[in-house]
């Protein structure tokens, strides 16, 4: 399988299937000297991993990192990273009666047409496991970035029910189990959730990463866009069906006058009276926040029958019995900072090379 590694002066490779012995990453272009120990890279898998609340799958994982390569003495050499995460509550057992069926919604038909087989145990290398490594990555990628860049998520619509604005608190998404900068939905959101998980059911979200502190000029035209780069990263995430850019979707219902951020010299710097473009112009960053969203679907594996096709080419039923995540969203708030932390890390290397 080829297409397993993303970036390009800061590359990740990640490897490893969901039942496997380990899965982990190769992280490659890490500058030399950064101060670097698995508890850095840890206290962000930890918001990641699965069975934190009743909300998420409850395989029982202690996602722990292992620093294989690339560091001497508490720091990089400037040699790969190489990163491993062993698997230790993996249930094989669960999938046995599905392994000649076709989940709905999920990659095990694409992957059997692609390669002619496909690993059944969890979803093999589709499954959101995976996720765990571009965590990873994303803990070294944040020491690149420096302390003066700060990157958070929030989860800010799970199905139809949106959060107030209004009532956003960063302070809060760290008081609930979803994420969520809006106490009073949050509260709504569990009895939803709980409500959708005894049904056998699974629902969607959108998930909200804003990165404060980047510098203004990362990124390149025509072909190196910070936009697209992000756009892109975000989209290889599992279950990821939509990304939007600061305004996003919305622009198409402003005039150029309502979507133009005016500007004003302040302090003696250039600085927006407003942010519709997501903190990035021509592909390049203004230094205002960056702003992006996605959408996650409703996760594939749910108990409620669905109908489907086996591996033989026969009609039938499939309801997925196991350990899944009821809402994929909550989980995909770590991921999608990762994913942001791993692209500005790789463009702010770039401008270095190019521009000192």
């Amino acid at each position: 399988m080829s297409h397993n590694s993303f970036g390009h002066v800061f590359r990740v490779t990640t490897w490893g299937e969901s039942h496997g012995p380990a899965i982990g990453c190769v992280v490659d272009g890490v500058p030399p000297g950064l101060r670097l120990s698995e508890p850095d890279i840890q206290t962000w898998l930890d918001r990641r991993k699965p069975g934190s609340s009743r909300f998420v799958t409850q395989r029982r994982e202690p996602d722990q990192v292992e620093i294989l390569s690339g560091v001497f003495d508490g720091r990089t050499t400037g040699t790969p990273v190489s990163l491993m995460i062993r698997n230790q509550d993996a249930r094989s057992r669960d999938y046995s009666a599905i392994k000649n069926l076709f989940r709905p919604g999920h990659a095990d038909y694409t992957y059997w047409k692609k390669y002619g087989l496909r690993d059944y145990r969890g979803g093999g290398r589709a499954s959101a496991r995976e996720t765990a490594c571009r965590v990873a990555a994303g803990g070294i990628a944040r020491k690149i970035l420096g302390r003066g860049v700060r990157i958070r998520g929030a989860m800010v619509q799970m199905g139809e029910l949106a959060v107030d604005r209004s009532r956003w608190s960063w302070a809060e998404t760290g008081r609930n189990p979803f994420w969520c900068p809006d106490s009073r939905i949050a509260k709504t959101w569990e009895s939803y959730l709980d409500e959708v998980r005894r049904e056998g059911n699974s629902i969607g979200a959108v998930i909200e990463i804003v990165a404060s502190g980047v510098p203004a000029g990362l990124g390149a035209p025509v072909y190196g866009k910070l936009d697209s780069d992000l756009a892109g990263a975000l989209m290889g995430i599992n279950a990821v069906k939509g990304v939007e850019i600061g305004a996003g979707f919305g622009a198409a219902a402003l005039t150029g006058e309502a979507n133009a951020d005016e500007m004003r010299m302040q302090d003696g710097e250039v600085g927006f009276l407003s942010n519709h473009a997501g903190g990035i112009l021509g592909g390049i960053s203004t230094g205002q926040d960056v702003v992006v969203r996605f959408a996650v679907k409703p996760t594939s594996s749910i108990a409620t029958p669905r109908r489907t096709v086996t591996t033989r080419g026969r009609d039938a039923d499939i309801a997925t019995r196991g350990r899944h995540d009821p809402c994929v969203g909550i989980r995909g708030v770590p991921v999608g900072e990762a994913m942001v932390a791993c692209v500005l890390a790789d463009h702010l290397l770039r401008h270095r090379a190019q521009c000192g």
